[in-house]
């Protein structure tokens, strides 16, 4: 029994679950409310842990979208079983429904004593995968940078913020870019300022240890309090290391403020939907943790991806898969039947 599914969010969730439902038979439908497909993996240098080159990943997952209708430039509204209402008007009809609506990068500048953008030479790590990207890693007057700190959990972990949750991919994030850094410029010193150090993937703690050995990278236990700019332009910055009880000052070329996932603010609306509930996060509150980890409280509607919470690119691409499924079983069933 074949079955019209749309799809919300054309990041890698989304692909891989309308790849997954094209393959079952089905018709797959992605809403994107962006110009282009591919989500955050558009703006990915390398992954870890293996420093596969993002663009790779996102190649092959589009390459298994022919014949997968796909609507940029779409937003969605509301959600109920068996159709959803664009932010235009349009009610558009669906045997089930995949919400992989995906997260949203903290803003920075909300940690004013950091100096996001108000310092030349204060960046985030969306940034310097952009620079990565662009092959042209440099201070804001084109210079190398001899030093560079990385500081963990900037937008995680921060009830100050309403951030309460772990992103999860902070600290390999940081681990990952303090690698590249190293191998641009060998002769730079590379600091890790951290609160705790959260290797749980694969091969995560290995390259954590690879950084110190071969990398000479510093891990600095303990949260810069402060940074400010200095009459060069440099970065003067404030912390404690906690693991010897002693304040510490230290003036760098180059500070990266390692954010944090938030919640999608398209969240909010979809909770306004019968049967769908946002955790405290703000992320989507599947039906339980457990068995039914992809599906929502409402019939016919299934979750995929960071929309639940923060996941790397392998588990977002894993959920698109389960919710297909999920979808496929229920269409199968005999339960969706509006889109036919």
């Amino acid at each position: 029994m074949s079955g019209k599914v749309i799809v919300i969010g054309g990041g890698v969730a989304g692909m891989q679950a309308a790849a997954t439902l094209l393959g079952m038979g089905h018709r797959p439908v992605i809403l994107e409310k962006n110009t282009r497909i591919g989500g955050k993996l558009n703006d990915w240098h390398r992954l870890f842990p293996s420093l596969t080159p993002a663009t790779e990943v996102l190649e092959q997952l589009k390459s298994r979208l022919d014949g997968v209708e796909v609507l940029t430039g779409t937003e969605v509204q509301a959600v109920g079983s068996g159709e959803v209402t664009t932010t235009d008007g349009r009610r558009l009809e669906a045997d089930a429904v995949i919400i992989a609506s995906g997260f949203e990068v903290f803003p920075a500048e909300l940690k004013e004593e950091y100096g996001y953008t108000l310092y030349d030479n204060v960046y985030t790590t969306v940034d310097i995968e952009r620079m990565f990207n662009e092959g042209r890693v440099c201070l804001a007057n084109g210079a190398a940078p001899r030093s560079i700190a990385f500081l963990h959990c900037v937008g995680s972990r921060d009830e100050k913020v309403s951030q309460r949750h772990c992103s999860r991919v902070c600290c390999i994030t940081g681990v990952k870019q303090a690698m590249e850094m190293k191998g641009l410029f060998p002769d730079a010193e590379v600091y890790n300022f951290y609160m705790d150090i959260r290797m749980f993937g694969p091969g995560y703690e290995e390259m954590y240890r690879e950084a110190q050995e071969k990398y000479n990278i510093h891990f600095i236990r303990g949260r810069i309090s402060e940074a400010g700019e200095t009459q060069d332009r440099r970065v003067q910055i404030k912390a404690e290391d906690t693991l010897i009880g002693r304040p510490l000052k230290m003036t760098v070329d180059m500070l990266v403020l390692i954010v944090g996932m938030q919640a999608a603010r398209s969240n909010v609306p979809f909770a306004g939907c019968e049967g769908i509930r946002l955790r405290p996060s703000g992320f989507l509150e599947p039906a339980d943790s457990f068995c039914s980890n992809v599906c929502s409280g409402t019939p016919g509607v299934f979750y995929a991806g960071t929309a639940t919470a923060p996941k790397n690119v392998g588990e977002s691409i894993n959920e698109g898969t389960a919710a297909a499924v999920k979808a496929a079983g229920y269409i199968e069933s005999g339960k969706g039947d509006a889109g036919r």
